[in-house]
């Protein structure tokens, strides 16, 4: 509970330092709590990949709902929920090592900070394709339809 909350609070803060307002603020902030849950249900069982992967996928849905809901574009509630996510501990692990000299350690760093990285982005990618594809679907169906 106290991480979902924690979740919630660092997606507020960037969603406020991304000028959010009103319901596209809470908005952001809860989709960026479902996103942590999502993340820490997964983190044990599957490994940080999966569970990334799969919080991406959520925070991209959601975004992609509450966006045709509150109109307005679907990335500024995807990256304020996307923020607590990103593995910035790696990051900057990674750096250190590169600076202490520690290239081995380094190098297998920044492949888990990659690695985690690129889950969250065929996360995102794979949403958003798939909504594309949809509209595309549902606009060639209405064209063909005997109404029009």
């Amino acid at each position: 509970m106290f991480i979902a909350f924690m979740n919630f609070l660092a997606s507020l803060g960037f969603g406020i330092i991304f000028d959010l307002r009103g319901k596209k603020l809470i908005a952001a902030s809860i989709n960026g709590t479902l996103g942590g849950i999502v993340y820490n249900i997964l983190l044990d069982p599957y490994g940080s990949v999966m569970a990334l992967f799969c919080a991406s996928v959520t925070i991209s849905i959601f975004a992609m709902v509450m966006a045709r809901i509150l109109k307005c574009p679907t990335t500024i509630l995807l990256i304020s929920a996307l923020v607590p996510l990103v593995p910035g501990g790696m990051m900057y692990y990674t750096v250190l090592d590169f600076i202490n000299g520690d290239m081995a350690l380094a190098l297998n760093d920044a492949i888990k900070t990659f690695t985690d990285v690129g889950a969250i982005v065929i996360g995102i990618v794979i949403v958003s394709g798939l909504e594309i594809a949809m509209r595309k679907l549902i606009k060639r169906a209405s064209l063909r339809s005997p109404d029009h």
